[in-house]
């Protein structure tokens, strides 16, 4: 196991790779997409460059491999985000070469079914940045969300510590890719409410990994990308957040129970739980159902925290993961949870 470092960041005029190491999305949508890229060069600064998955649906592992290996490589290249996320790039983990990532380390920006090549680069010794494609958050109808422009700014560019402020306004409605009406106005936002603390009695601080639970879960199925020595683990911050599939409160709890089993829960110095993502096209749910999955959700973390580490500081709601306005969260990086003030500074 390597400690991760922060890779050098780029600067405005540089070229970033636009990746797909998950599902070439672009291609099928490429609205959002084409308006991720604008805002990447028009209010970035940055030249991104395409490869050849980028745009390509069906693309095998080893060819989106391939493309992580190039954008690695490529010494003009200064930071690599994805496109979108997905469902198997587990199965692109193995086509991996390590040595080469490690010899040439850079900000990698991207989250949900990313979380793989986070955690891969947690354990080469990289720290990743959980958040910000391109087409979900820079290719957002209507504009950027105001704090998911100012955190992905700081943590493109910036070093040092960022403090982490709650939405006055969120949201987690979106319309169809497909219908150009979509693309006409900003998402509906609703008024915020601010974090909940849990155990809020101590400071603490440590480095980052976990991201989309479901993708923790499959990480631990198939044992890849787990520290051999959980004691690795100790003093950590551990983030989770779940996607718009939504599980249901059951399979959080059972993924929270099989990592207590496993002896990970009590090992983190603290726990962020992203604001649950409560409303999808294939499933829309009203105000009011949304509001009851969001407090089930929360009992469940509650109910498996209480089991295997009561003690542990918890914040719930951060705005990290699927929710709008995102926040970029450090993977790898150091972060304070700072219960009596309730503050969280994270370092870029």
């Amino acid at each position: 196991m390597n400690t991760p470092v922060y890779p050098p960041k780029p600067v405005p005029g540089d070229r970033v790779a636009v990746v797909s190491p998950s599902a070439g999305l672009p291609e099928l949508f490429p609205r959002p997409y084409e308006l991720g890229l604008e805002r990447l060069r028009r209010d970035f600064g940055l030249e991104p460059v395409e490869y050849p998955t980028t745009r390509k649906m069906g693309a095998t592992p080893q060819e989106r491999a391939d493309d992580l290996h190039a954008a690695f490589a490529d010494p003009d290249i200064k930071a690599v985000i994805a496109s979108i996320g997905g469902d198997d790039q587990i199965t692109v983990l193995p086509h991996l070469d390590r040595e080469l990532i490690r010899a040439n380390p850079k900000p990698f920006f991207g989250y949900s079914d990313n979380t793989n090549l986070l955690a891969y680069l947690y354990n080469t010794g990289i720290v990743g940045y959980h958040g910000a494609s391109v087409m979900c958050e820079l290719g957002r109808p209507g504009a950027m969300n105001p704090l998911t422009a100012e955190s992905l700014r700081a943590a493109l560019f910036g070093s040092g510590p960022y403090e982490l402020k709650p939405a006055e306004r969120w949201g987690d409605v979106n319309g169809d890719w497909a219908d150009p009406a979509t693309f006409e106005s900003e998402p509906e936002m609703r008024p915020g409410s601010g974090w909940t603390w849990v155990n809020a009695d101590r400071v603490v601080e440590g480095r980052s990994w976990g991201g989309c639970l479901e993708i923790v879960a499959w990480l631990l199925m198939a044992n890849r990308e787990i520290a051999p020595d959980l004691g690795h683990y100790d003093g950590g911050v551990l983030l989770l957040e779940t996607s718009e599939d939504m599980p249901s409160a059951t399979e959080v709890f059972y993924v929270l129970r099989g990592m207590g089993e496993r002896g990970l829960l009590n090992r983190f110095s603290a726990l962020l739980m992203g604001r649950a993502r409560t409303w999808s096209l294939e499933q829309p749910n009203s105000p009011e159902e949304a509001a009851r999955y969001a407090a089930e959700q929360r009992e469940a973390v509650l109910r498996a925290m209480r089991m295997y580490a009561p003690n542990t500081p918890i914040v719930f709601d951060v705005d990290f993961g699927h929710t709008d306005p995102q926040l970029v969260l450090p993977y790898g990086g150091v972060i304070r949870v700072d219960g009596p003030a309730r503050r969280i500074t994270v370092t870029y």
